[in-house]
This record gives C-alpha cells, structure tokens and sequence, in this order.
C-alpha cells in the first residue's frame, strides 16, 4: 500500500477534481446531442426523457413513469398526450386491471431515435473496444455507482424544504 502524503492527497484532489469535471462536460454535451435529436424528432426535452424512459423501462404506469421521471402526474398527463398524439406511445388498458392504464413505446417509431443516436453509438463501441474486460468492469462499477449517487442527491433535494 502506497503511504499517504500530502503530495498524493493533492494529486487525488486534482484528479477527483478532473473527473467531476469530465462529468459535468459529459453531462453538458448528451444535453446538447439530446436537444439536437429533440429538434430532429420535433420534441420537447422532457418529452424525449419520458419516451426514453418507457422504451426502456416500459410499459409503465403514467404514475411510475412521473416518478421515474421527476414530474408531477398532471405534467405527465401532457407529456403522454403529445408522444401520444405523435404516434410515440399508446396507453392501454392493463390486462389485470381495467381500471389501470399502461404507456408503451412503439417499437417502429424507436428505429428513428436510434437511427439519430447512431453516431454516439458507433463512438462508444470504438471507444469501449480499446479498454480491456477488467477496466470496462471498473468503468461500467464507476458509471453505476455514480448514478446511484446522483439518484440519491436528487431525492435528498427534492424532499429538502425550498
């Protein structure tokens, strides 16, 4: 084990510091491919999230996909009518009980979102291919557990009083 100095702890902080960065680089640009592919799909930001969301997750309540999602189910409601509406996604009676409700992507219209992602796609293939198993285990551990952590930071800040 290596002993700790300051000189270690520095370049910890730095490199800490760096990937944080890189996250939030990271989190600027899918924001800005995101926004692109909307504008290609004639699509509100909010509404790409919640058909991204029921294609992967779905089908889901309107009520699980609000929760998933962050919304209030009134903002739901709209989001649904226009993907709807836009021949995204349908809502259906729920087999088991009639009185529920399920939304499910529709599978053709997903050929067009992943056709505009192809690009991304190809580049994260390419990048992965140069990282062996062990480091795409290290990597994929790092992406889950942040996102375990910013799932937690984001529910302990919408249950802290404004």
């Amino acid at each position: 084990m290596t002993p700790v100095t300051s000189g270690n702890q520095r370049a910890r902080r730095q490199l800490t510091n760096e990937i944080k960065d890189s996250l939030r680089d990271l989190r600027n640009q899918l924001s800005m491919l995101n926004r692109q592919v909307g504008i290609h799909l004639d699509l509100k930001d909010v509404d790409l999230d919640c058909l991204d969301l029921v294609s992967r997750h779905g089908p889901l309540s309107p009520t699980a996909l609000a929760r998933a999602a962050g919304l209030h189910p009134a903002t739901m409601t709209g989001i649904l009518d226009r993907l709807e509406r836009a021949g995204w996604v349908v809502r259906e009676r729920d087999p088991a009980d009639r009185r529920a409700v399920t939304v499910r992507a529709l599978p053709d219209r997903g050929r067009e979102v992943f056709q505009l992602y192809a690009g991304m796609n190809g580049a994260m293939d390419d990048l992965c291919a140069d990282y062996d198993e062990a480091q795409l285990q290290l990597l994929a551990d790092f992406l889950r557990r942040t996102t375990e952590a910013g799932a937690t930071a984001t529910t302990d800040l919408s249950t802290r009083p404004k």
